[in-house]
């Protein structure tokens, strides 16, 4: 007999997306704090949630479930995801924006005006990808956004709107990403398998987007031209790190060059001081200490949930809603989309649904690459176009600093490359031909 599980059991995840969801929309629309999503601790929200589930099942003493919790945390995937996410941190502190404003002002300086949003969003993409940050990309990018559209006739939502879809093709893709890592861990499989199967369904969008960004940019009529200083060697880093990502080197060893070679070139040029570097190491390490405590928080509140019965539970209902392997896949996209609803975050997202899909993908026979990849790209369809995400709150924040006033809601419209990946990816899970593979 089919085992329903413990609903009971998930009360823990209904609490922690109530105190999130629930203060953040209060914070951000209610009271109109600027980031009021981001003004939540989300450290202290999880912990809450702990709390409850360390109350449930009085039939296990405390003792037995902080060994439960240690388990979790200690398992071999949490921790090499935590360890990448610190180095990765450092790479990103020791390279700087100077590396991705050069890339997008050299693109700009070769290439007529007319194609400056088309390179504004294929900027975008080298950039993310190189970085692994969506919101770092984001930053570094809607200045020039914004200058673009200033000089050139562009609007500027359709200026951000490029940049914000480049941003997330690389937050998909990038070996240095923080969805990328927790995905691949947490399904256990290679980056460069997850990278494979992931480009399948990120370059036909991005290729259709590109198009689409063309067809506007002809209906513009220019008023000006872009010429801003640049310096090439700066993005040698980006590329040791994405090449040696792409031919399968490992992870780490990838980093390590990728920090070496930016120390030597950061230094070389003048662009810091020794003892500004190591700060910045420290610093871009330290900017990944929230993402790191979270995996940590969810591990140990997953294995409790799993204990209890809640994971069985919630494969129950999605048994009963989603049929073979097709329809698991499309049921483990919603799952990671309605997560990152909720949390307005899609490495948190991607983190609480891991242990669930690891569990769909022995019930749908899903293999992990192809699991990691849906789980990475669904979150990023939601992430990159829900209008009080981090990348959308940014982006707006530094439009309002160049001194142009948008609203999400001008934005949106032109976040070409989220829906065209959500339409590549249906395509890809009930069309295409399904191809085995670990």
């Amino acid at each position: 007999m089919e085992k329903k599980g413990n609903p009971a059991a998930l009360l823990p995840i209904g609490v922690f997306l109530l105190l999130y969801l629930g203060l953040g929309l209060t914070f951000e629309y209610g009271m109109k704090i600027p980031m009021g999503f981001y003004n939540i601790p989300i450290v202290i929200a999880f912990l809450v949630a702990i709390l409850v589930a360390c109350l449930q099942n009085r039939e296990l003493s405390f003792d037995r479930k902080l060994s439960i919790m240690g388990q979790g945390v200690g398992d071999k995937n949490i921790i090499t995801m935590l360890l990448i996410f610190l180095v990765a941190g450092a790479f990103v502190g020791v390279v700087g924006r100077s590396s991705a404003e050069s890339v997008a002002y050299f693109m700009l300086s070769i290439i007529p005006t007319r194609f400056a949003v088309a390179v504004l969003f294929i900027v975008a993409c080298f950039v993310s990808t190189a970085m692994g940050t969506s919101v770092g990309t984001i930053t570094l990018l809607t200045p020039i956004a914004a200058a673009v559209a200033g000089v050139s006739g562009f609007g500027v939502p359709l200026c951000v709107g490029a940049v914000m879809g480049g941003a997330m093709f690389g937050d998909n893709l990038s070996f240095i990403s923080d969805t990328t890592i927790a995905a691949c861990n947490g399904q256990g499989c290679a980056m460069k398998d997850k990278f494979r199967e992931n480009f399948g369904i990120a370059l036909p969008a991005a290729l259709l987007t590109l198009a689409v960004l063309l067809v506007l940019s002809f209906r513009v009529e220019i008023t000006g031209t872009i010429h801003e200083p640049y310096n090439m060697i700066q993005i040698a880093p980006y590329l040791l790190v994405l090449f040696g990502g792409i031919i399968g080197i490992n992870v780490f060893v990838v980093l390590l060059v990728g920090i070496v070679s930016g120390a030597i070139i950061m230094l070389a040029t003048g662009q810091t001081a020794a003892t500004e570097l190591l700060a910045s190491m420290g610093s871009g390490s330290a900017g990944m200490f929230e993402t790191c405590m979270v995996a940590v928080l969810v591990a140990a509140m997953c294995a409790l949930i799993k204990e209890h019965g809640g994971f069985e539970a919630l494969l129950y209902a999605i048994r009963r809603s989603f049929k073979g392997n097709r329809g698991g896949q499309l049921g483990m996209g919603l799952l990671v989309c309605a997560m990152d609803i909720a949390t307005a975050n899609n490495t948190v997202a991607i983190v609480i649904a891991n242990p669930i899909a690891r569990e769909m993908s022995e019930e749908y026979h899903i293999s992990p690459r192809k699991a990691a990849s849906l789980l990475d790209t669904f979150s990023c369809v939601s992430q990159g176009v829900i209008p009080y995400g981090a990348q959308m709150l940014v982006a707006i924040a530094a439009c309002a600093e160049a001194g142009y006033a948008v609203s999400a809601f001008q934005i949106m419209p032109y976040l070409i490359y989220p829906y065209l990946l959500l339409l590549s990816s249906l395509v890809f899970i009930f069309v295409l031909p399904q191809r085995e593979g670990k």
